[in-house]
């Protein structure tokens, strides 16, 4: 918004120029962000404490050190998206159309987050939102999403490692709708530990918004060989405010947690990551950089099929990091190694842009 306001005015104030550089106000867009959560942040989770009352149902089969985290309130996912939406809307170019469909994902299933987390909590009901409404509202969002993707992009997935792009088609918005429900339930089977899901989430939000800069801007994108995509570089805005939502939000989340984010965060956040990805084709390197998230997903698919197929668990509990609070690790050293590990990765997915 004042983009639009204030840098028509350059030619009158040049000091209004400054509205025209996507790094600036991705700079401002991650300001804004951490500070509505920081300024929020207290009366927020008072409030959703107030409101909830017991908070958070803690499971009885889970690591016994969890029983002490019950009565911490859920649902502060919606203090980032507040932040996120407020700081994207202030520093972005309203007349692009990737930040209105990254909006719509991240607040679409935002809504369908906030719903199960709205029956488990509110309404008493444990299995919250039946899991094929919660599928079929995913992908009525991602749908939308999918389908804007193909009238205002290339339907490629670029590959990394390689000077290659595959065009996949009308098949592409299937192949989009994969990644964004996929990397959705990922996040959000990751958020089982204090901070351990929001952390991640800035890091990859952070290697994507160097990514959707360079893909947006037509010299960067031909000297990396990565797909030029007109207009993109808007969407690095979206990740600062992504970003610094996530930050300020990981202030009051940290262990001990004083809020969890709830499904309305997790969904929401996993959604954003992925749209943001498919926009610039670069799914692959998403699978890089949120490995950790892919990793969370695969132990609880292989849990599952070894169970059905065996009888057998493969580890102690599912998702993975579980299983290391049950072989004995103290629940802030699972949190931080497996930080480390997604800075890793993060700055791996990086480093691909210039092995080609």
């Amino acid at each position: 918004m004042l983009y639009n306001l204030l840098y028509p005015l350059h030619e009158e104030y040049s000091f209004f120029n400054l509205f025209q550089y996507i790094t600036f106000r991705t700079v401002y867009a991650l300001i804004t962000s951490l500070v509505i959560c920081w300024l929020l942040g207290p009366w927020f989770i008072r409030w959703l404490k107030t409101a909830q009352g017991k908070g958070q149902p803690i499971r009885d089969d889970g690591p016994q050190t969890h029983l002490i985290k019950q009565g911490t309130p859920t649902m502060g996912g919606l203090l980032i998206l507040l932040s996120l939406t407020v700081a994207t809307l202030l520093w972005a170019d309203l007349t692009s159309g990737f930040i209105w469909l990254a909006l719509l994902v991240t607040l679409g299933y935002g809504l369908v987050g906030w719903l199960d987390d709205y029956l488990k909590i509110m309404r008493g009901n444990p299995k919250g939102l039946a899991g094929r409404y919660k599928l079929l509202l995913q992908v009525l969002f991602g749908g939308i999403a999918a389908a804007g993707l193909m009238l205002m992009t290339e339907p490629l997935v670029d590959i990394p490692f390689f000077n290659m792009q595959w065009n996949m088609g009308w098949f592409y918005v299937v192949f989009v709708l994969f990644v964004l429900v996929g990397t959705s339930n990922a996040v959000n089977l990751t958020d089982g530990l204090d901070g351990l899901a929001v952390a991640p989430t800035f890091m990859v939000g952070s290697s994507l918004a160097v990514v959707v800069y360079l893909a947006g801007h037509a010299k960067f994108s031909a000297y990396l060989m990565i797909p030029f995509v007109p207009g993109a570089g808007e969407l690095a805005i979206f990740c600062g405010a992504l970003v610094g939502g996530c930050l300020g939000f990981l202030w009051f989340n940290t262990y001990p947690a004083q809020v969890f984010m709830g499904d309305v965060g997790a969904l929401s956040l996993g959604g954003a990551l992925g749209f943001v990805a498919c926009a610039v084709h670069q799914q692959l390197l998403l699978a890089i950089a949120g490995g950790l998230f892919v990793l969370e997903a695969v132990s609880v698919m292989v849990q599952v099929a070894s169970f059905k197929l065996t009888g057998k668990r493969v580890f102690r509990m599912a998702p993975i990091h579980h299983h290391y609070e049950l072989k004995g690790w103290p629940e802030p050293k699972v949190i931080v190694r497996f930080w480390i590990i997604s800075i890793l990765l993060a700055l791996v997915a990086l480093s691909t842009l210039k092995i080609r």
